[in-house]
């Protein structure tokens, strides 16, 4: 499946929040992650941010497509990260 995967860490945590979600995904836009997951390796991201997250004042939102066929994603101004996933 494809995802898009946004997270507001406290400073104190958003350092590992960053490194968790590269492990995954494709890093994008600050606290922005997209790509391809599995959904055993989506539910293993979930399991490791929610390990640290402070619930009150962390969040974690995430958007699941079973395909990308019909997605267009574009960017305007500075790209931070030359990989692009789309074909």
């Amino acid at each position: 499946m494809f995802v898009i995967l946004v997270y507001d860490f406290g400073e104190k945590r958003v350092g590992k929040a960053l490194k968790k979600c590269r492990k995954y995904l494709t890093w994008v836009q600050n606290s922005v992650f997209e790509g391809e997951i599995s959904e055993g390796n989506l539910k293993k991201l979930k399991m490791e941010l929610g390990g640290f997250m402070n619930k009150s004042e962390d969040s974690v939102i995430i958007y699941s497509f079973q395909n990308k066929n019909y997605s267009n994603r574009e960017t305007i101004g500075m790209i931070k990260n030359e990989e692009d996933i789309f074909i």
